[in-house]
This record gives structure tokens, sequence and C-alpha cells, in this order.
């Protein structure tokens, strides 16, 4: 079964990414490697805020970082315009995550992301990965993503 067969049974489409509001590429195509900027948590309401142990859950964590991926998913194809079927491998994901000192699940939300990538793309989405906290992202985001695809 193709990428976009489970995206479609999963509902969910893969949309045009917003242009940039700041002086920086989505997407940067180096040799086989194209490098995703950093994707904020959001869905159809806006960005999805807050800080991991004050006042979202894991589980409401793990949806925010599902939808990084999902975001990123949107610039391979939009903007990268690569099929997701045509992806050799997911190299490598950082993921922040914005939390109390005190929070020390990172790997649990960044588990939301991971998890989707594998789910859509088999042993093709297997990457390494960081996982961390900070004390804020942009606009008071609660998870931002950026990856590494090989092409």
């Amino acid at each position: 079964m193709s990428a976009y067969d489970k995206l479609k049974q999963l509902g969910i489409e893969l949309t045009k990414p917003a242009t940039p509001a700041a002086n920086y590429l989505p997407i940067k195509k180096s040799g086989n490697n194209i490098y995703i900027s950093g994707q904020l948590s959001a869905n159809a309401n806006g960005l999805i805020k807050g800080t991991m142990g004050k006042d979202i859950t894991i589980e409401d964590g793990q949806i925010a970082a599902k939808l990084c991926a999902i975001s990123i998913f949107s610039q391979i194809v939009h903007n990268a315009n690569i099929e997701l079927d045509d992806i050799k491998s997911f190299v490598k994901l950082t993921i922040l995550v914005s939390s109390t000192p005190e929070f020390i699940n990172h790997h649990l939300v960044a588990n939301g992301a991971s998890d989707f990538i594998v789910e859509i793309l088999g042993d093709k989405g297997k990457h390494a990965r960081a996982a961390f906290g900070v004390s804020a992202l942009p606009l008071g985001a609660v998870v931002e993503i950026e990856a590494v695809i090989e092409v």
C-alpha cells in the first residue's frame, strides 16, 4: 500500500504549506538529502501552544508532534516536489519540546512523530532522532520538528 493510501485511510490530506514569514527556506536540497526547516505544531485552528509539564498532557503533546510530521510530509510533497513513495529514508528528526525544567518525558512526546512516520513509510521511515526540552518555541508552539530526508 502506498504512503498516500495510508494517509487517505487515516483521513489525512497534505495541504500546501504556508510561505515562511522570515528569511529562510522551508526546504533545502543538498546532494541526495533534503533538509526540512522546523515545523511548528499546528492544526486547522492554528498553533498548538503550551508547555509540557504545565498545561499540555503527554497525549496532546504526541498529537502536536504528529501534526509536525504531517507538515514535514507536506513540505516534501509541495515544496521539494518529491513523492512520499520516492523517499529513500528518513535520516534524522530533531524534536524540540517546550517544557518546564521538571518535565523529563520529551521522548514520549517525540514518539507521536516517530511512530506516525514509520506507520506511513514503514522501514524507510525509521530514523535517528534527538528530542529535548526548551524553555520556549516560536509563537508559543509546544513542539517544533526539523528533518533530514534522503531521496
